[in-house]
């Protein structure tokens, strides 16, 4: 092997202050020949499962099709969009057939705790289990923890389970924009409950509302402060209140507070017509209650299938998700155009120095961007 030399151009008077050496490369045998243009990491076109592929891995409930298909519609690339919407398309008449269940809590109220506790329970009878749990991700980089995974080891070993992190994606409340979608998919995929944790922030519980069949609200004992934190719009949202960590020298803590909130809910306007909405107590810890919290969502269920609130509820998510869609897609639209780029800084100067009202700032706006959509018209 031949000795590391220096570069032919540096001094040789310099050589000890110098630390940088050309090493030997690899030898070419006599008969082999270098492409540059062969050596280029592309993907090749059309690489990746097919619609049909995925369409049927997904029915057949194959846990890496199904997570390919869900990063297919969590994609933003306009390609990928097109295949996802075909997707959901042909597999929308399987989807509809689980509980959606949301969940939210107070902080420290043991929301991930209590997931991998009622999931592993509903695993135990036999169902099928999906958890979509949104993590915040911050406005400025987009990163997010994705540590669900890891704070449910026993959940997700589960053959019956799927757990799904999303990240938020900077979406209003720290709802990912896809998890309506994720959720028709599992459902396609044979899962039978599906468990929408949501990070506990500000709308995301109106947000997580709307997507969900039943919503329950995890919180912790010593009510009497609890409850004048806690926002009444909240509360009004949930159809089932918990009180989780009821075990040991706090189980009697824990009685007194189900007793608290019993008494404000029957003042509140219940969340969903004809079902009264009532506190109770369990512990992901011990697991005791963790069983009667499935009998009251079965009661629900069963009891608004009957007076078709359940179906009724759905209809209307239904038309609120393409309301919201309709929404979303109308402000990409206008802040993604060429004359609302170029004009907006300059409004936005003008109205932070005082030279222009925000109302007229953006009815000049808008005027120009119906102008130029006028005008792109064949």
């Amino acid at each position: 092997m031949t000795k590391d030399k220096r570069p032919e151009w540096t001094d040789p008077s310099q050589l000890e202050n110098f630390s940088t050496l050309v090493r030997k490369g690899v030898e070419l045998q006599s008969d082999q020949t270098f492409d540059k243009n062969k050596v280029r990491f592309q993907k090749k076109a059309g690489s990746g499962p097919s619609i049909d592929e995925l369409y049927t891995g997904v029915l057949q409930g194959d846990r890496s099709i199904l997570a390919r298909s869900i990063t297919l519609i969590e994609s933003n690339a306009e390609q990928h969009f097109r295949k996802a919407q075909e997707l959901l398309q042909k597999l929308l008449p399987h989807s509809g057939k689980s509980i959606r269940i949301g969940i939210t809590g107070v902080p420290g109220a043991g929301k991930s705790s209590f997931i991998e506790a009622f999931g592993t329970y509903l695993c135990e009878q036999g169902l099928k289990v999906a958890v979509l749990a949104v993590d915040p991700s911050s406005s400025l980089s987009g990163g997010s923890i994705l540590g669900d995974k890891t704070r449910m080891e026993q959940l997700s070993r589960n053959p019956r389970a799927f757990i799904r992190p999303s990240p938020s994606g900077g979406k209003l409340g720290g709802v990912h924009r896809k998890t309506r979608e994720t959720m028709l998919l599992c459902e396609a995929a044979g899962f039978d409950v599906i468990l929408i944790e949501t990070v506990g922030v500000g709308q995301s519980e109106v947000i997580v509302r709307d997507m969900v069949d039943f919503f329950m609200l995890l919180v912790l004992t010593g009510a009497g402060d609890e409850l004048q934190g806690m926002k009444k719009g909240i509360m009004e949202l949930a159809d089932g209140v918990f009180v989780n960590k009821a075990d040991g020298e706090n189980k009697r803590n824990a009685e007194k507070t189900k007793a608290e909130y019993n008494r404000i809910l029957h003042f509140l306007q219940p969340a969903t017509k004809g079902w009264q909405t009532k506190a109770y107590t369990c512990s992901a810890l011990t697991l005791e209650g963790i069983d009667h919290v499935w009998e009251v969502i079965k009661s629900f269920e069963e009891g608004t299938k009957g007076t078709g609130i359940f179906d009724e509820r759905r209809r209307r998510q239904t038309k609120e998700w393409m309301t919201s869609m309709i929404i979303d897609q109308l402000q990409v639209n206008f802040f993604h155009h060429p004359v609302v780029k170029e004009q907006l800084p300059k409004y936005e100067n003008e109205v932070i120095a005082g030279g222009r009202t925000v109302t007229s700032a953006v009815e000049l706006l808008f005027q120009q961007y119906y102008q130029s959509k006028q005008t792109e018209l064949p």
